[in-house]
């Protein structure tokens, strides 16, 4: 599969971001049956878990110091993930990545996910 990330760029403090995340590469039951999420990771750094959406998207975990900031949603019509970014901070800045989780029809923990995007670079400045 592939999935293609966009959205990134360079921000202020207190603004707002939209990441955008196709799976080009699946067919849409390989997509729609897949909880999906993003990472996100700074230099030097290992991937963190920054939010995850179940296979319709009732049910959303978060990172403990995001929830309230970034929202993460799904439309499975169009194999789109989407991470809204509000009340940016310097912290923020990283690559964001795009994944599924590695098996479908479950909603898995933090460890369970690959098929990694690109990624796309956020930069926070205050």
């Amino acid at each position: 599969g592939q999935l293609v990330e966009s959205g990134g760029g360079s921000g202020q403090a207190g603004g707002s971001l939209r990441l955008s995340c196709v799976g080009s590469g699946y067919g849409y039951a390989n997509y729609a049956n897949y909880a999906m999420a993003w990472f996100r990771q700074t230099p030097g750094e290992g991937r963190v878990g920054v939010a995850r959406i179940s296979l319709v998207g009732r049910a959303q975990n978060y990172a403990d110091d995001l929830k309230g900031r970034f929202t993460i949603s799904r439309d499975n019509a169009k194999k789109t993930l989407y991470l809204q970014m509000n009340g940016l901070k310097p912290e923020d800045t990283a690559k964001y990545y795009c994944t599924r989780s590695l098996r479908g029809y479950v909603y898995p923990g933090w460890d369970d996910f690959g098929d990694w995007g690109q990624g796309t670079q956020v930069t926070v400045s205050s």
